[in-house]
């Protein structure tokens, strides 16, 4: 998809493409600033290489992103709602974290009908989500005041399964490729925890993966080879890690509140939310 806005650096003269180390890595614009609220998050590419991205000139919206940065409305949610983070399933739905309404949400991509996939009196504030090949969710649910968090399963049925309840400020959440480890941070407490994950979508053997002293955290994403990209919430960086925790590389991004990220179809760039910018950014990974 977007072959265009993709290719890869052209050598015309022989035919070939390739790209030169000194543009890998390197942050530039993709959409213009204060397109978006301060709540910029969630960006995610649909079955078809669509781009979404949540809370577009006011919140409680979603955003179509198109390949040349400019941006359209596709939704907006029902008074109270307002998205954090955006999943698709293999049916083409779309899943969104709803914050301020306390539930997921299921948007239909055909008519555009909103409804509550799952709620649960025990939610805090779903704020990250994930899915598996299978369609269930893992849903990170913090709450800030307390500076506290949770983790839950969602199946396909919308049943909600609280899987841990003594974590801190619970935010970034992502699935390892082989989806056998989840990925959990903290903002507050700094840390990133990872969870052996079994075939029933339980989750064991918890661990400490990294910590911090600095800076915040908050959206994660794996690639396809399973290196963990890391949003530094405040410090303008996206660190990446090896699967054993290693730091191999870092991003500097031109704004401050990297919010989370996403790659692009065929992973040969990762597209930024920044909160300060109210934008986002974009680099090549390969």
């Amino acid at each position: 998809m977007f072959k265009s806005t993709y290719l890869a650096c052209a050598i015309a003269a022989i035919g070939l493409s390739s790209c030169s180390p000194k543009t890998l890595f390197q942050a530039q614009d993709f959409t213009k600033e204060n397109l978006f609220t301060q709540n910029i998050e969630g960006p995610n590419f649909d079955s078809k290489g669509q781009l979404y991205v949540v809370n577009f000139q006011k919140d409680g919206t979603i955003a179509k992103v198109m390949p040349d940065g400019s941006c359209e409305l596709f939704l907006t949610l029902p008074q109270g709602s307002t998205a954090n983070a955006i999943q698709f399933d293999d049916k083409g739905a779309m899943y969104l974290a709803d914050f301020s309404g306390h539930n997921v949400l299921k948007v239909n991509m055909q008519t555009k009908e909103v409804s509550v996939f799952s709620h649960n009196d025990r939610f805090n504030q779903p704020n990250d989500i994930c899915i598996t090949r299978k369609n269930v969710l893992f849903a990170s649910d913090p709450n800030w005041k307390q500076s506290t968090g949770q983790i839950w399963r969602i199946d396909t049925d919308g049943s909600s399964h609280l899987l841990s309840s003594d974590m801190g400020t619970t935010n970034g959440i992502c699935l390892s490729p082989d989806e056998k480890t989840l990925y959990v941070n903290e903002s507050i407490q700094r840390n990133i925890w990872a969870f052996d994950v079994d075939a029933q979508g339980n989750i064991s053997n918890k661990r400490l993966f990294t910590s911090f002293n600095d800076g915040g955290l908050d959206g994660m994403k794996c690639d396809k080879s399973g290196k963990l990209y890391v949003t530094r919430w405040g410090l303008g960086k996206i660190l990446i890690f090896n699967p054993s925790g290693q730091l191999i590389k870092e991003v500097t991004t031109k704004g401050k509140q990297t919010s989370n990220l996403v790659f692009s179809p065929n992973q040969k760039e990762a597209f930024v939310t920044l909160q300060d910018r109210k934008g986002m950014e974009k680099f090549k990974i390969r």
